[in-house]
């Protein structure tokens, strides 16, 4: 039998929960911004303490809205910071097959190639493909396996920001590593990097080859 600390507490879930799915627009980006401001760093257990047990009903109406709106253009950065904070968290592990099993890491990716998204939130998509590539072997080549490399690698020859193609450059060094049946995925796709016409993207193509 639920104590009524506990039925408060689901209860208070519940009212957060319905009050996203009745907000518009703005309001979904003031309630995203006090997440960000009151859970950055929390480890995986903190945050179900903070959402009664029921973390996972807020990751996943994260993940939809997602879905639903990056083909728009709309801004993401906000949302994409959110997904972070669970995928980031310590002992976040079943954060990320939830994320995974919706076709997250795809979303990301997709996100990459697509010209009216902003640059800030693309680089905020290669920071979650840096933590997806740096949870395990399996992960990375899950990337691979979603032609992400080839994705991956025509971002960074396009990408305008220094700042962001070195996030890009970090996401590939850790992609060729402890990736034996990709490791030459990767290793083709930096080596097809060295014509482009970015003079950083050629740097850190070498630098990353060098590494490996």
């Amino acid at each position: 039998m639920t104590s009524v600390k506990e039925q408060a507490a689901i209860s208070r879930l519940l009212s957060f929960l319905q009050d996203w799915d009745n907000a518009g627009k703005v309001a979904r980006s003031h309630i995203l911004n006090n997440f960000i401001e009151t859970n950055q760093g929390k480890t995986a257990p903190e945050l179900e303490q903070e959402f009664s047990q029921g973390a996972s009903l807020f990751l996943v109406r994260l993940t939809t809205w997602l879905r639903l709106t990056y083909m728009t253009g709309s801004r993401l950065d906000k949302l994409l910071r959110s997904i972070g904070i669970f995928l980031s968290a310590v002992s976040s592990n079943r954060y990320l097959v939830e994320f995974l099993e919706v076709g997250g890491a795809l979303t990301l990716l997709e996100i990459l190639a697509l010209k009216k998204i902003e640059e800030e939130d693309k680089k905020e998509s290669i920071k979650l493909l840096q933590v997806i590539a740096n949870s395990g072997r399996k992960y990375k080549e899950l990337i691979c396996e979603s032609y992400g490399v080839r994705s991956i690698a025509e971002f960074l020859a396009k990408s305008k920001s220094e700042e962001t193609q070195e996030e890009v450059q970090i996401l590939l060094d850790s992609l060729i590593h402890s990736n034996p049946k990709y490791q030459n995925q990767v290793y083709k796709g930096l080596i097809a990097l060295l014509p482009c016409a970015s003079p950083k993207a050629q740097q850190l193509s070498l630098q990353t080859l060098r590494t490996a």
